[in-house]
């Protein structure tokens, strides 16, 4: 899948076509980071972010946040440096990263479907049971192990 920051001007191919799971996750940390009531994590294989600029240092052009997670983890949350949009959240050495799913191109109505809830014991939205076509919505109190 094609994904890209909100100005364009970082860009970037994921492994496969489509994401191995998706998450809407209500916990504050991604409440905070979306600015909205929940943000949106497509999981796929471990990939690098290539460098807009070659020869240049990729630190010029994506940031890096590190924030600690409740299982004691660094997170390494990447961002362009040019409009701030988050792009990417990693544990260094993990085979799985999560690409945040706004910067997903093609992400449609039928892989969000399929979307897992996850830290429902924090949301601030309601959360239904069953979608309006009756695919049951998987829900979760924390993140799955």
């Amino acid at each position: 899948m094609e994904g890209r920051c909100q100005c364009g001007h970082i860009r970037f191919i994921t492994p496969l076509p489509r994401p191995l799971k998706i998450y809407f996750c209500h916990c504050t940390e991604c409440r905070h980071q979306s600015s909205s009531a929940h943000g949106v994590s497509a999981i796929f294989p471990s990939f690098e972010i290539p460098n807009p600029v070659p020869g240049s240092d990729i630190t010029e052009q994506v940031g890096l946040y590190i924030r600690h997670t409740l299982r004691g983890c660094e997170l390494q949350c990447l961002f362009c440096r040019r409009c701030g949009a988050r792009l990417v959240h990693r544990v260094e050495g993990d085979e799985k990263l999560s690409v945040k799913g706004g910067c997903l191109v093609d992400l449609n109505e039928d892989m969000m479907r399929h979307a897992e809830h996850i830290w429902c014991k924090e949301a601030v939205v309601e959360i239904p049971d069953r979608l309006a076509d009756g695919t049951v919505v998987v829900k979760h109190d924390e993140e799955p192990v």
